[in-house]
């Protein structure tokens, strides 16, 4: 059955996006890219955006060659934030005349949670996601890289949260993720001010963990990501770190040795082990 649900995901991969591009750019290698694929539009979220990002993990977090993923981006720069004013966007439509405030309040309602869904989808996702980021990173795009696991960007990468210049609260997570990755005073400073910042000063506060001189030096660095890991490992470690989050030290060292006791005996740890006694790398199972 697993077998099966893995052609099943990837057959359903190469049927292909609107908005985004899937691909593994290494046929032998373990991470695929899922690209960000609007650069006329400056890669802005559209309804298309937010129905295709959860498949696309959905999918992938299905396919056991599948070690990793990497957020990019096509075109000058990454993301200019949600689309405003496209057609279907829920946030621009004009209201219907005489239309009942109250349920144009909870349509509206549903559609923020249904775009919050979205992007909660990569950080729910099996797979490590890595977000590589060049050019401007604006809004929902911050909102989106907050959500992966590790963030990378090019030195010509800048940052900036527009929702309070655009007159509304940001709601797809910046306010709740970001605290939690710059701390909360970096965090009020980006949602309060609005204000852009660099690579330099975005890898200063913890937004970024690397930063490379160049889009290609980027390309190459995420490529690296997931060689040699054992896939059970590192998905235990992202589940682990998860559910650690949002609980006390306490409860996330027994929620570990929980885990631990179930999924310590792999064939993995024999196979890390014994290729650390014969000097070779280790060739680890796919899930």
């Amino acid at each position: 059955m697993a077998g099966a649900g893995s052609s099943d995901a990837e057959a359903e991969l190469r049927r292909g996006f609107k908005a985004l591009a899937v691909t593994r750019p290494d046929p032998a290698g373990a991470v695929y890219e899922v690209r960000l694929s609007r650069p006329a539009q400056l890669n802005a979220l559209s309804p298309d955006s937010f129905a295709e990002i959860p498949r696309a993990m959905a999918l992938l977090d299905r396919i056991p060659a599948a070690r990793a993923v990497v957020l990019s981006a096509a075109g000058p720069h990454f993301c200019a934030g949600i689309e405003l004013g496209g057609p279907g966007n829920p946030l621009t439509a004009p209201p219907a005349r005489g239309a009942d405030p109250t349920a144009m309040a909870e349509g509206l309602r549903r559609a923020i949670l249904g775009m919050q869904a979205a992007l909660t989808a990569v950080e729910l996702c099996r797979k490590p996601v890595i977000a590589a980021v060049h050019g401007a990173c604006v809004g929902g795009g911050v909102e989106l890289v907050a959500a992966c696991d590790i963030r990378y960007c090019s030195r010509d990468a800048t940052f900036v949260l527009k929702e309070v210049d655009m007159a509304i609260v940001a709601d797809l997570g910046a306010l709740q993720r970001l605290p939690r990755i710059v701390g909360y005073g970096n965090a009020a400073d980006l949602a309060l001010t609005g204000r852009r910042i660099t690579a330099a000063e975005a890898k200063e506060m913890g937004l970024v963990s690397r930063v490379f001189d160049s889009k290609q030096e980027l390309d190459a660095g995420v490529a690296k990501i997931a060689k040699e890991k054992s896939a059970n490992a590192v998905l235990g470690t992202k589940a682990v770190l998860l559910r650690s989050r949002d609980i006390t030290v306490e409860q996330g060292l027994e929620h570990v040795a929980t885990w631990n006791s179930g999924m310590l005996r792999s064939n993995d740890l024999l196979e890390a082990i014994k290729a650390f006694m014969e000097k070779r790398k280790p060739v680890f199972s796919k899930l």
